[in-house]
């Protein structure tokens, strides 16, 4: 496993030793760790930097970590990421200022580093993975390429409308998936009605086909919709 692939924690606490005690067991512990002395320390490694969980001690001079947790909560860019506060303030109302602040976690000091460990192994896992690219596929003498919204054979590329790269999306995310136009309207997001995905697939098979009046990949189900049949 490479650095890139390990979990990465930024560690925000004023105690140095605190700190640094953190730093070295999380990474004993498979995970890539930046540490931060406060809030104004932690904006600007947030900014340039990419984390996975951050620790956030509560009482730090300055911008304490309620404060900076609701900040986090608020700006596009973190407020994905989850929130760990520690806090010598343990009674049940303080843990509850902790979560409504936007907190995943809270936990008291004292606390033992496996408990911690713990604790951000449960978040971590909570998280969504990452979608797998979306794969390309073969249509006759065409590649369609999802990501690059394009139909390629060779050389020859054709650039494909936002509706007719929804519309080919969806179905080629379910090959041999009948969808009716309702479905495909709602899933791939186009303006309009049923008629408007009629005339998407007639564009389509104009760009896709060998033979639009007689289509291979892209075919109407009598009754029910439309198909995409991949070779």
């Amino acid at each position: 496993m490479t650095t890139e692939d390990l979990p990465h924690i930024l560690v925000v606490d004023d105690d140095t030793r605190l700190r640094d005690a953190l730093r070295r067991y999380l990474t004993q512990n498979g995970m890539l760790v930046t540490t931060a002395t406060d809030a104004a320390d932690a904006r600007a490694k947030l900014a340039s930097l990419a984390f996975d969980l951050i620790v956030l001690d509560v009482m730090m001079p300055g911008e304490d970590g309620l404060s900076l947790t609701r900040a986090l909560r608020q700006d596009r860019a973190a407020a994905r990421v989850p929130v760990l506060l520690l806090t010598a303030r343990g009674q049940p109302d303080d843990r509850i200022e902790g979560l409504e602040a936007g907190a995943d976690d809270y936990l008291p000091k004292p606390f033992e580093p496996r408990e911690l460990l713990l604790r951000i192994q449960s978040i971590l896992r909570r998280l969504p993975r990452p979608a797998a690219p979306a794969a390309e596929m073969r249509l006759g003498r065409w590649i369609f390429d999802p990501t690059r919204e394009e139909l390629r054979c060779g050389a020859e590329v054709v650039k494909l409308t936002s509706a007719e790269s929804a519309l080919l999306k969806v179905l080629s995310a379910e090959p041999g998936m009948v969808f009716s136009r309702e479905e495909l309207v709602e899933r791939a997001g186009v303006d309009g009605n049923t008629r408007t995905i009629d005339v998407q697939v007639t564009r389509l098979r104009r760009k896709l086909e060998e033979d639009a009046r007689q289509p291979r990949h892209l075919q109407t189900v009598r009754g029910e919709g439309y198909v995409l049949r991949p070779d």
